[in-house]
């Protein structure tokens, strides 16, 4: 299977034509991040056949230049977000080392790691403004998707909202590990910091012969 079974199947669903409606009018008259041709990039550069890691954000970052298609990531040169800083920090607590001097994650989305928002636009600088139930109805659609996958695959689900979607795994071949949030304010009041997951991770796929995941980006090109 690809994504492309996917989007054929539901694109005909009322939810989807609403949604499209919905983002073309947003587009037309405001501000939105990402740019349109980028809103579904996380499946552009992690296909079903390499997919090994969820991991899932809650809505793109909503500032200039900044939200690019991948939960978590921004574009190069661009400021990278506390979040992200967390999300290195323990990268670097756990492996050691961290070779990334910018905010990009395509390195990880390259290696399967699917980097999905629950909401994949948003206005700018409005956290939350796309939070509508046509992006419930695809979210769920994508969870049950991946869900028909028989090869192991770990869900990274960091903070309550992301946490929610435990009861749409299933699926025995796959790995649910839950952390707080890697913001400032949940991250600093424990159960970020320290947690190895993404150690967790790694043994898992090692456990079942895949390559693991290069978070530090130590072997990248």
């Amino acid at each position: 299977m690809e994504w492309t079974d996917l989007f054929k199947n539901i694109k005909n669903k009322d939810y989807c034509l609403e949604l499209n409606k919905f983002l073309n009018e947003e587009y037309k008259n405001h501000t939105i991040y990402p740019p349109r041709n980028r809103v579904f990039a996380c499946f552009d550069y992690c296909s079903v056949s390499d997919l090994k890691v969820v991991i899932v954000g809650q809505d793109p970052y909503h500032e200039e230049n900044q939200a690019n298609g991948l939960a978590f990531s921004v574009n190069k040169n661009v400021e990278i977000p506390p979040s992200l800083i967390n999300i290195y920090k323990e990268i670097k607590i756990e492996f050691g080392n961290i070779n990334k001097k910018d905010g990009d994650l395509t390195y990880l989305a390259k290696q399967g790691v699917l980097l999905l928002n629950k909401y994949l636009t948003v206005r700018a600088h409005m956290a939350l403004s796309h939070k509508i139930k046509q992006y419930d109805n695809f979210f769920i659609d994508v969870i049950n998707f991946i869900e028909q996958l028989d090869k192991p695959i770990v869900y990274m689900l960091w903070g309550r909202e992301a946490q929610k979607l435990e009861p749409l795994i299933k699926n025995k071949n796959h790995l649910v590990l839950k952390t707080s949030h890697p913001s400032p304010l949940s991250a600093n009041k424990g159960g970020w910091f320290n947690t190895n997951v993404f150690i967790k991770c790694n043994n898992f796929l090692k456990k079942h012969n895949l390559k693991e995941i290069d978070w530090a980006n130590i072997n990248q090109k």
